[in-house]
């Protein structure tokens, strides 16, 4: 039996689909409304981020952009767009589901730590990890996704 089933009933399954299916277009809406030409060729989101680590109250944050980040802008530009499209797409869809949750949950854990001294930039992170987090202990994947068509991940 899933554990959805067995602890809930199996109504919940689709609540949680929903849920899963609406965290991955909130993905997806943050993919769509970037201005990818200011974060591909005016490095401007990255540039951004460099700004706000340079200031970091925590040491740690500001040595580990300067040694992963900051030496490769226009490639984290990409994978930092891209990665939330994929979560998006894997999120909405059910695909890989579990993998795309633990996705999504590491890049909201790695902006809440980036933005820790700004509390009123957390809410939408701290919703959006805590979905993720609820989505992957309840297995959210059970119905209407495509690792449940496919008979993979549990599903």
């Amino acid at each position: 039996m899933h554990l959805v089933t067995l602890s809930y009933g199996p109504a919940a399954a689709y609540w949680l689909a929903a849920l899963r299916i609406g965290l991955g277009l909130w993905w997806l809406e943050s993919w769509r409304h970037k201005n990818k030409k200011a974060w591909f060729e005016q490095g401007a989101g990255i540039a951004w981020a460099k700004s706000v680590a340079e200031k970091h109250r925590w040491p740690p944050v500001r040595r580990a952009f300067e040694r992963f980040v900051a030496p490769h802008p226009k490639q984290m530009s990409y994978i930092v767009v891209f990665s939330e499209l994929a979560v998006g797409l894997g999120v909405a869809l059910g695909f890989l589901t579990p993998i795309a949750l633990a996705g999504g949950l590491l890049l909201n854990l790695m902006y809440f730590v980036l933005m820790i001294h700004d509390w009123a930039e957390q809410g939408q992170n701290s919703m959006m990890a805590l979905i993720a987090l609820v989505c992957i202990l309840a297995r959210a994947n059970q119905v209407l996704s495509i690792d449940h068509l496919l008979h993979i991940l549990g599903a």
